[in-house]
């Protein structure tokens, strides 16, 4: 008895992903777990009542809402300088929420030094990937530009 084998069906080929640098990719990690603690920041706010009498306590979950929201979209972003700079304003934000609740002033500087991090150490290492790139290969036997 012969056995049939039918060809195995390729995957059609699907749109190549852009490369992200890293400070990209490092910037979106920080924004995106940030993005959690800032909801749940609003929730603290909520709970601990510490908005002024005049403004009701409920607000404090809808400005976590909109910050957290705001921070996710800020990962769509992040690959242009603007986009780096708006993680640096939603930072702010956070930071003048320890004015309300102290704990956010930690949050904004573990956070905020995250941020810094990322976007500054990743964007030296995006450059000198980017020189290295544009260097020539060097011959076989060659050793150090020799």
């Amino acid at each position: 008895m012969e056995r049939v084998t039918e060809p195995v069906p390729t995957p059609p080929a699907g749109r190549q992903r852009r490369a992200r640098g890293a400070a990209e990719s490092l910037a979106t990690i920080v924004l995106g777990f940030e993005s959690i603690v800032v909801f749940l920041g609003g929730l603290a706010i909520y709970g601990l009542h510490v908005l002024p009498e005049s403004i009701p306590d409920w607000w404090g979950i809808v400005a976590g809402v909109v910050l957290a929201v705001l921070m996710v979209l800020t990962t769509l972003v992040v690959r242009y300088p603007w986009g780096i700079w708006l993680g640096w304003v939603l930072q702010a934000i956070v930071a003048l929420g320890g004015f309300l609740v102290p704990g956010l002033a930690l949050v904004a500087l573990l956070f905020g030094g995250m941020y810094g991090y990322a976007t500054i150490k990743g964007g030296a290492l995006d450059r000198r990937n980017a020189e290295r790139a544009a260097e020539p290969p060097n011959e076989p036997g060659m050793v150090n530009g020799d």
